[in-house]
């Protein structure tokens, strides 16, 4: 099986998540092939997570990771299952996909089209892990890495058509790059939308990335060689730059909470505190 490298990883940590929440008897979702695709290295990964958050003996401190991967993939569940309802949408692009089965377990009308857009070695896992499973929507995968200058050539080429209405996921993607290639990649997504698409992410804000309160999540991230690298205090600013009029819901807030978020929710004019925002709105005209 090919290796992966250190953000890549992070793939594997997110499955071992989906598949710790699938266990549960109250869990959010249910994702059949989370714990194949974790493997045995997705559970280490967790566990040394977990130790950090989680501290024997001592109160915490740190955002719960668990919790916030639980809400987060509920809520982004929603908002595609949501999107496609509307028959004008045909397209359905999650860059990057990693090992996300969304393909297999959210219930596509047949007339999508999902584009899951990854690094050519985690595609390659992906399906060594996968096999051959039936699946109701044409799923197609584009091998590139998203800070490549070709990934929308790419895009292009497996079928995608820009002019037509399309819904975006960028899942736990852009606190790992830095800022230039940030706007490089909402660039591209904005090229590569009509208006009216549907676009969605997740962000932290630029405190997250320096509080000495999330020094132990930061550290374990870094000491794997991904390190956190963007974040944003204005996450509706930034997307209304790159042609997307969006809103940001903040995890705990009513819209994004399912009754598992455990932190009091800051209101957003406090400062100096962690936030992370999941984003989404509409590509408005140029």
């Amino acid at each position: 099986m090919p290796r992966l490298d250190a953000i890549e990883r992070t793939a594997l940590l997110t499955a071992a998540i989906r598949a710790a929440e699938s266990r549960r008897p109250d869990r959010l979702y249910d994702d059949p092939y989370a714990a194949a695709f974790a493997g045995d290295v997705g559970p280490e990964l967790l566990a040394e997570v977990r130790s950090v958050t989680f501290p024997s003996g001592r109160a915490r401190t740190l955002p719960s990771t668990p919790d916030y991967n639980a809400i987060r993939t509920r809520f982004f569940d929603e908002y595609l299952t949501a999107a496609v309802r509307d028959p004008a949408v045909e397209q359905v692009v999650i860059a990057p996909v990693g090992m996300d089965a969304r393909a297999f377990r959210l219930p596509w009308p047949r007339r999508i089209r999902l584009f899951e857009v990854d690094r050519p070695v985690v595609l390659s896992v992906k399906d060594d892990v996968l096999g051959d499973p039936p699946c109701a929507v044409d799923r197609r995968q584009v091998g590139v890495d998203l800070r490549a200058d070709d990934w929308t050539d790419r895009l292009l080429a497996a079928g995608y058509d820009p002019a037509a209405p399309s819904v975006w996921l960028l899942e736990g993607l852009l606190y790992y790059i830095p800022e230039p290639d940030v706007h490089r990649i909402l660039d591209g997504v904005r090229a590569m939308t009509a208006p009216g698409s549907l676009v969605a992410a997740d962000v932290v804000n630029g405190a997250a990335l320096r509080l000495p309160t999330m020094r132990g999540l930061l550290d374990v991230f870094a000491g794997w060689g991904c390190p956190w690298l963007f974040g944003t205090d204005e996450p509706e600013a930034l997307f209304a730059a790159h042609g997307v009029a969006a809103t940001a819901v903040q995890p705990g807030e009513p819209a994004a909470d399912y009754g598992r978020w455990p932190d009091p929710v800051p209101p957003r004019e406090e400062t100096e505190v962690r936030r992370v925002f999941f984003v989404h709105g509409l590509r408005t005209g140029d």
